[in-house]
């Protein structure tokens, strides 16, 4: 018996064992076997839509939790960025050099 069938199409956030790591994942829920789940996301490359779907076992999931909707980006990606004392580099920051040999 399918044990997320009840969250199909929602937007879920997930954390798994991958191995001896644990990583977390955020997507749509678009299949549930009843073995395992399957996670849905898509984004735009060069123009086009994609999308990205990728398997996780019931034996992995350590938490599963249905999550708020994408929010929208507060700003656009054509527009340009204003100058704030935040990105200016502060005092104690590192720089890069620029003859390393």
């Amino acid at each position: 018996m399918a044990r997320y069938s009840a969250l199909l199409g929602s937007r879920i956030q997930v954390t798994y064992r991958a191995g001896d790591i644990v990583l977390p994942a955020t997507g749509n829920l678009a299949a549930d076997s009843g073995k395992s789940i399957f996670l849905e996301e898509s984004y735009q490359q060069k123009g086009s839509v994609k999308t990205f779907r990728w398997e996780i076992p019931y034996a992995c999931i350590i938490e599963l939790r249905e999550c708020p909707e994408v929010p929208k980006p507060s700003a656009s990606v054509n527009a340009p960025r204003e100058a704030s004392a935040e990105s200016a580099m502060a005092v104690g920051s590192l720089q890069l050099k620029k003859n390393l040999a």
